[in-house]
């Protein structure tokens, strides 16, 4: 009977599109190493893969993720992979985030015709994004640097994104370098985006394997697959979005990184740096500020960071560049 269901393959529920299919595609050959077992994807379509509006109409939030948490709980399912940039940061119930994988670069890319940096782009260029994180900063930046950008909102897949450059349509898109590099695409790439000039998203780059809160062995083989640093630096940076009642939509920026203090011979990294950014999709008003706590084995530490960032930036006036507040 045990043999019979070591064999049994696992059903993982992932997206259907041709960047999510990659993802859970990794993860599946890292779970059938950890488990012996052969992993099957299971392509399940999301409310966010069908709606054509913008993803700040339709709310951002869940809407990639809800369909897979469903199969979840009705057990058609053993687990599934987001991307971790997508979660509501509100825990579901039933639910358990049993594993954040090592995260792929965070940074934004520039996609430019001509091989063009941001600060080649020519005066009124047409930056195509979906993102009120994204439009917010790059406006500024244009602005810092004398000049002005469009930001055009645009979806669709990567290959529709960068197939607005090579047609002539937009100057520039905007990208995320993990999703580039897990579809083998940074050939395209123009310019990877300093975090010093654009923040990226809470969780971009990182991945999320849920499964059933209640099957405690799946979740503890899974578990093996859980990056402790990754795992603080994204807690973190969703806890400050939950803080400030912003959704994955909203223009929030937000990155955790471990450091090194000082200058003395312990070169441990005891440290972590959170960043964070609020601002208006013209770039007219930004809030920047960044906080430091300590890189330890207790999530709350890293919780409890986002959550003073965040008041201290709500103190700035962050809550007045958001629009209407998620809750």
């Amino acid at each position: 009977m045990t043999a019979t269901r070591s064999a049994q393959a696992l059903r993982l529920g992932t997206r259907r599109s041709k960047l999510a299919m990659a993802q859970s595609g990794m993860v599946a050959d890292q779970v059938a190493r950890v488990t012996g077992r052969p992993v099957e994807l299971v392509e399940i379509t999301t409310y966010g893969d069908t709606s054509r509006e913008a993803l700040a109409q339709i709310g951002g939030t869940g809407v990639f993720v809800s369909a897979l948490r469903e199969a979840l709980l009705a057990g058609e399912i053993d687990f599934a992979v987001h991307s971790l940039k997508d979660l509501p940061t509100a825990a579901p119930k039933g639910l358990l985030l049993a594993a954040v994988p090592v995260r792929e670069d965070p940074r934004d890319a520039l996609v430019a015709r001509d091989g063009l940096t941001f600060a080649g782009l020519p005066e009124g260029a047409r930056v195509g994004t979906g993102s009120p994180r994204r439009m917010a900063q790059l406006n500024a930046w244009a602005r810092a640097l004398g000049r002005r950008i469009e930001t055009v909102p645009i979806r669709g897949n990567v290959d529709t994104r960068i197939g607005y450059v090579t047609s002539g349509e937009l100057d520039a898109v905007v990208l995320a370098a993990a999703g580039l590099s897990r579809l083998g695409r940074l050939d395209v790439v123009t310019e990877y985006l300093a975090t010093d000039e654009v923040l990226p998203a809470p969780g971009q780059g990182a991945l999320a394997v849920e499964c059933a809160a209640g099957d405690a062995g799946l979740a503890a083989l899974l578990g093996e697959l859980d990056d402790p640093v990754t795992r603080a630096a994204v807690t973190a940076e969703r806890s400050l979005l939950a803080a400030l009642e912003a959704g994955c939509s909203a223009p929030v920026g937000a990155l955790a990184e471990p450091g090194v203090p000082g200058d003395g011979d312990d070169e441990s990294v005891t440290e972590l740096r959170l960043r964070g950014v609020v601002g208006t999709t013209d770039g007219s008003e930004l809030v920047q500020m960044s906080a430091t706590g300590t890189l330890s084995a207790s999530l709350d530490e890293a919780a409890a960071l986002g959550r003073w960032l965040a008041e201290d930036m709500l103190a700035k006036g962050a809550s007045g560049l958001m629009g209407e507040r998620a809750r």
